[in-house]
């Protein structure tokens, strides 16, 4: 049986303004100008650079809709929401062009070439006698090494790869053999298949001293015992001195746990960090600007107007030009919307930039971080009558210059807890007490969890020690057991 009936819903729909707005909100600086660029590409209407001419298109354009019967009017769909959020708005055959000419400017970055880690490896293969099944072993071997210079695969699982892909069927004694070969290739304790076994490599590849020879034992022998710092066990085992385990213990410090790292990021693309604001500090006064690459200048371009004029003093008005007047109009719809988008971008970003200045001026004045203060993004958001996700948008990935180096903006933002007085401080501050007092103790006696909760109890700020472990694991301190030296 069918039923009809009315049914009011309440819901809100995202205009392509708001949604363009927050996309650009939150593109930092560089990602900003690449999409400025692909803008000017795409629309023809929008043009770069100042402009004497007075915006009379409002008028022009509300004019020109006489001209059109009601049934040719344009129809708007409701917004798919979903399609603005996509990462993929345009398809790339559309903003594929082929009409540059000989003379145009090269302005694509040029990237550094260089031999690959790889190839690095495979070229030094070329120095050693090895028939075509050794060979071949080697090479797979060397494509099996990953960015940091391990092969982290088992022996089995690579006699099977190579059986099925390669077609060599080998057996794992061999391919032992060949991973020997390997592990004489630079840089030294390439190809080892954990850290001790990459450490004893390049042991093995030192000039022989008393330091080197002790070094080669502990981790050959006494591996487990001496990555858990078990110093009194291993003066022991090799019946030493603190002063020879202290020697020996200084050759393996100097050892590179990721031989691959020193090769493989060489070749590198080096990522610039852009700052999005500046802070300066002039007459004892914080002074804030905006990067000017986020200002551009933009205009709607004075050809589409006049097309537009052309049009509404024609008296004749074919199909076609009719066509070309709605496709003008979209053009130079998306054109304001873009201009206008951009303008409430610089202003919300220089507000919400400001706020935060302001609330942090001790912290800014000095540059001590104990001096920020407790700040979640809702204070800011409050401050300046935006939404907290308008905040989050300015903080997640915009940088500022600051007198004391360049500084991720969601870095000034933390929670907060009460000391013994009542007040309120900054988690952040707790930490940098907690890095300080870590730093001042005395390697030989690490101070534990425990200690260290009391140490900050002692300084009025009463935190459990489960939550000095969580601020030690944030700063990436370890455990006071690794901490400890000799």
């Amino acid at each position: 049986m069918l039923k009809q009936y009315l049914q009011f819903k309440l819901s809100q729909k995202l205009s392509p303004q708001q949604i363009q707005l927050m996309k650009l909100i939150q593109l930092p600086t560089q990602a900003f100008e690449q999409r400025l660029k692909q803008e000017l590409e795409e629309n023809p209407a929008l043009e770069n650079g100042k402009d004497d001419l007075e915006n009379d298109y409002d008028s022009d354009l509300d004019n020109s809709n006489d001209d059109f019967d009601n049934n040719e009017t344009l129809e708007k769909d409701d917004i798919n929401i979903d399609e603005y959020l996509s990462d993929d708005e345009i398809p790339d055959y559309r903003t594929q062009v082929n009409n540059y000419s000989s003379d145009d400017e090269e302005k694509t970055m040029p990237y550094a070439a260089g031999t690959s880690f790889t190839q690095h490896l495979i070229s030094q293969l070329n120095t050693y006698r090895l028939n075509d099944e050794e060979r071949e072993i080697a090479e797979f071997l060397v494509g099996s090494v990953d960015e940091s210079g391990y092969i982290r695969r088992e022996l089995s699982d690579i006699m099977d790869d190579l059986a099925f892909t390669q077609n060599v069927y080998t057996t794992e004694e061999n391919i032992e053999k060949v991973l020997k070969i390997v592990h004489q290739l630079d840089p030294a304790g390439v190809g080892a298949r954990n850290l001790q076994e990459c450490l004893s490599i390049q042991l093995h590849r030192k000039d022989k001293t008393q330091d080197t020879e002790l070094a080669t034992s502990i981790i050959d022998n006494a591996f487990d015992q001496f990555t858990k710092k078990h110093y009194k066990k291993l003066l022991q085992k090799f019946d030493i001195t603190e002063t020879q385990l202290k020697g020996a213990v200084s050759e393996i410090e100097h050892l590179n746990p990721k031989p691959g790292g020193s090769y493989a990021g060489n070749n590198r693309i080096v990522e610039h960090v852009v700052p999005d604001f500046a802070i300066k500090i002039v007459d004892g006064e914080l002074e804030l600007t905006l990067n000017g690459r986020n200002a551009p200048e933009l205009h709607v371009s004075r050809e589409y107007n006049n097309m537009l004029k052309g049009y509404k003093d024609a008296k004749d008005k074919s199909k076609s030009q009719k066509d070309a007047v709605i496709f003008i109009k979209q053009k130079l719809d998306a054109a304001k919307w873009f201009i206008e988008a951009i303008k409430q971008r610089q202003q919300t970003l220089f507000i919400t930039m400001s706020a935060i200045m302001h609330y942090q001026k001790e912290y800014f004045l000095t540059g001590d971080e104990r001096n920020l203060k407790p700040m979640i993004l809702k204070d800011i958001a409050d401050e300046i009558s935006m939404d907290v996700s308008t905040v989050s948008r300015v903080a997640n990935s915009k940088y500022v210059d600051t007198p004391y180096g360049t500084k991720l903006i969601k870095e000034f933002f933390s929670e907060s807890m009460k000391n013994d007085q009542g007040e309120d401080v900054s988690t952040r501050e707790i930490k940098k007490i907690l890095e300080t007092v870590i730093e001042e103790e005395n390697k030989k006696k690490p101070l534990t969890d425990e200690t260290l909760a009391s140490i900050l109890k002692e300084k009025g700020y009463p935190i459990a020690r489960r939550t000095v472990a969580k601020y030690r694991e944030q700063l990436d301190i370890p455990v006071a057991r690794l901490r400890k030296k000799i």
